[in-house]
């Protein structure tokens, strides 16, 4: 009999409160795939999910926010074709922690299986992981998964019984884009990662080339680094108008009409504006670097991962400047990126100070952990519930700019408990453990707090804080960094950032403006009711601002380069028109 790992243990059932055969009679739906479309015993994470709206798939129905539908999880270890993996009541699920609280009613089925490789790494642990597969690690359409076609079940007071549940689809691969004028792809193999993880591990680019590239081969040029998630291909470069027969789609997010014609008219523009005649030349690159942990690595070296920040500054990015050009010294290359890419663009200048000569942080994740989102980490005992004697109230985690809540921390949580234990759930508190944390015994990393009850490990925090706070190394490096980071930091934020990180900032700009010696001399400024990925436009919207991150600070690295190029440095090469 194969090994099916199930979350049925009786402590765990006391956390979450499992139901059992006395409350209902036991609901089971069975869960298998068809030997014609795999014939290994495979491992994996095995997803059972329920549905009640009709129009998509339910994989692709499973959020975080208010519209999202059901799902349950569970570990499958050596599972054959046509061996039954039983979904119970025992197993979690999400938003309803079993099936037996499912309301009666109409659903669409379906499941998929997320499957893993063993990875034998350098540390001498064994790990079972999904790898990217092209796909920038998306759980639900990420290639070589397995997985069933929807259909209807009915769901009556009474239990769930004879429903099975057959995988016999795989996800198809994904072509990678091709090679234009303007954009070329390049993949580099890590001997670094691949050394760390056991297997080849390469890294990708897509550069984006500045007017006259073949016509100018004396030239050199400057880079900028977009750090981001995982892209597919070069964003917001466009060489034609919008398609005039292209459906307006309305963007919930912002509130617009006709989103999907801006986001073409503004990519259209920009390819106009980088062939001015003033506009400086320069390399553009997007990276790809996803891990079996996520859409990207966060750049920067840790324990679970491997050496990604040195991997791609001392590998990717020199060979970048081999191939296309590029000048090849610190002065050169800027930083910049939202989100995941602006605590990127930070953290890459705070560990790289003299390889980069700025860094634009917009929004970025947590950059000092006693405002981890909400949670101060070092002094919090539990990260899901604010302390009260007598009030159980949760923290939330997703706010609008009006500061209506659409999710709390236990259930975002909760969510990547049921996509994957032991942080493989590709989701985002699961990626700042894989980040953050310090490896375990068993291979994987170490949580910062329980995941189903959200009790901080205070020992966990304290290695976060010495090796990733960044406001507490800049703090307590300031000594030896600061003249070589002086008129480098750059931080833009709204000040309502929908996922509280603002406050971070706020505790950031504290240090960097009132206890800096020598002065930062660089800028912190906030967005008046802006919500996430403010990134430093007074006059645009969050909607049109966050597509013109190529654009908008040229100005200021032409500035800093002029003050701060070193003497006999190449300025006029690239400079032409």
């Amino acid at each position: 009999m194969k090994k099916l790992i199930l979350y049925a243990l009786p402590l765990f059932c006391i956390l979450v409160g499992c139901h059992t055969s006395n409350e209902k009679s036991m609901n089971t739906i069975k869960v298998s795939f068809s030997e014609t479309i795999h014939a290994e015993n495979v491992d994996g994470r095995l997803l059972l999910m329920l549905s009640n709206n009709d129009e998509k798939e339910p994989r692709f129905q499973i959020s975080d926010g208010l519209g999202t539908q059901l799902i349950f999880g569970m570990n499958v270890e050596d599972l054959a074709a046509g061996e039954i993996a039983p979904f119970d009541d025992s197993v979690f699920g999400y938003p309803y922690e079993s099936l037996a609280d499912v309301p009666p009613g109409e659903y669409n089925v379906q499941a998929l299986l997320h499957v893993y490789e063993t990875f034998n790494l350098s540390t001498g642990h064994t790990v079972k992981l999904p790898m990217d597969n092209g796909e920038g690690q998306q759980w639900n359409q990420s290639p070589g998964n397995i997985y069933s076609k929807p259909f209807k079940l009915t769901i009556t007071k009474e239990a769930i019984q004879n429903v099975e549940v057959v995988m016999d689809q795989v996800i198809p691969p994904i072509e990678g884009p091709e090679d234009t004028e303007w954009i070329k792809h390049i993949q580099v193999k890590s001997e670094k990662l691949s050394q760390f993880w056991g297997r080849d591990v390469y890294l990708g680019a897509h550069v984006l080339l500045p007017k006259g590239f073949e016509d100018h081969p004396e030239a050199k040029y400057p880079l900028m680094v977009f750090h981001g998630h995982f892209p597919s291909d070069f964003g917001g470069f466009r060489t034609t108008p919008p398609d005039p027969n292209l459906k307006p789609e309305y963007s919930a997010r912002f509130d617009l009409d006709g989103y999907n014609i801006v986001q073409q008219q503004e990519a259209y523009d920009f390819y106009k504006r980088w062939n001015e005649p003033d506009f400086p030349r320069f390399l553009i690159i997007e990276i790809q670097h996803p891990t079996p942990y996520y859409d990207d690595s966060y750049a920067v070296n840790s324990a679970s991962q491997g050496p990604y920040g040195d991997a791609i500054t001392y590998e990717l990015i020199p060979e970048i400047e081999k191939q296309f050009r590029g000048i090849g010294e610190g002065w050169s290359r800027f930083l910049y990126g939202g989100s995941t890419g602006g605590w990127e663009a930070l953290a890459v200048q705070v560990k790289y100070p003299e390889e980069y000569n700025g860094c634009f942080a917009a929004c970025p994740d947590p950059i000092d952990f006693r405002a981890y989102c909400l949670t101060n980490i070092y002094e919090d005992e539990n990260a899901y519930y604010y302390q009260s004697d007598h009030k159980k109230l949760e923290v939330p985690s997703h706010r609008n700019n009006l500061g209506q809540i659409q999710s709390t921390l236990r259930q975002g949580n909760h969510l990547e408990y049921v996509l994957g234990d032991k942080s493989r759930s590709g989701q985002q508190w699961d990626i700042w453990e894989a980040t953050y944390s310090p490896q375990g015994e068993d291979g994987y990393p170490v949580r910062l707090w329980d995941k189903m009850t959200g009790d901080i490990d205070h020992k966990v925090a304290d290695y976060w804080k010495e090796n990733y706070d960044l406001r507490h190394i800049l703090e307590r490096d300031w000594e030896k960094l600061g003249d070589n980071l002086k008129g480098k930091i750059h931080i833009y934020c709204g000040d309502m950032d929908n996922y509280y990180l603002n406050n971070a900032v706020y505790l950031m700009e504290d240090f960097l403006e009132s206890t800096t010696e020598p002065y930062y001399g660089g800028e912190v400024t906030y967005g008046d009711m802006d919500e996430h990925c403010w990134n430093g436009d007074p006059d645009q919207p969050n909607a049109i601002s966050r597509l013109r991150y190529n654009s908008m600070y040229v100005p200021k690295i032409m500035k800093r380069i002029a003050e701060s190029a070193p003497k006999g440095a190449d300025l006029t090469s690239w400079r032409y028109q």
